[in-house]
């Protein structure tokens, strides 16, 4: 299993580069914490093992409304690749699984 996330601000088309990126589980144990690379990704997160994990993204300098985003997804198949961007303008956001 991998674990990546790409980071986009919606409002220039421009990857979100050093975005600081935290990796949970449910609970709150803390797993990764790493900033994203120039073109707004992290392609290295540890893999977390099956269960009900988060994504926080410190979106502080990109949306003066959505000071953090958080994204809880379920690791169901620990030998697949999970990838989970994220969309983001001041006022908005989106995610989804991707490939």
């Amino acid at each position: 299993m991998s674990l990546s996330t790409h980071v986009l601000n919606a409002s220039t088309g421009r990857p979100a580069a050093g975005l600081l990126v935290r990796l949970t589980t449910a609970d709150g144990t803390v797993l990764a914490e790493q900033h994203t690379d120039d073109d707004g990704r992290i392609k290295d997160l540890p893999a977390p093992a099956p269960g009900v994990h988060r994504l926080t993204f410190d979106t502080g300098a990109i949306s003066p409304f959505y000071p953090s985003v958080t994204i809880d997804f379920t690791v169901t198949d620990a030998t697949q690749h999970y990838h989970v961007p994220l969309l983001l303008s001041p006022y908005s956001y989106s995610t989804y699984r991707g490939s």
